[in-house]
């Protein structure tokens, strides 16, 4: 679904690493990807992330190769990663309570 594509997308380009996903093919599913953690060249220029994306119904075997000497050069240079992360502020993302809006009745 496309809203978990670009949220994958995001979650590359916030934490500084290549992602990948595989799923089942189907209506709805499938669409198998992966993400660079680069949003642009060396120039400055933007670039495509999406390194691949398999179609909703396609099956196979998909191969991506991420640049890894690129990938520390960049992140020893840009700023994001845990650069500017307040840990301190993860305390109630991490208790195990859930609260409204959230309730969920259990299955």
């Amino acid at each position: 679904m496309r809203p978990r594509l670009r949220a994958l997308e995001t979650r590359a380009y916030e934490n500084m690493t290549g992602v990948g996903m595989a799923n089942p093919p189907g209506q709805d599913a499938g669409c198998s990807c992966a993400f660079s953690s680069i949003p642009w060249d060396e120039e400055g220029n933007c670039k495509e992330m999406c390194l691949l994306q398999a179609e909703p119904l396609e099956e196979g075997l998909f191969y991506v190769d991420y640049d890894m000497e690129q990938l520390r050069r960049y992140r020893s240079s840009e700023m994001l990663g845990n650069t500017f992360r307040k840990v301190e502020a993860y305390g109630q993302l991490l208790h195990g309570e859930v609260k409204e809006p959230f309730l969920r009745e259990p299955f």
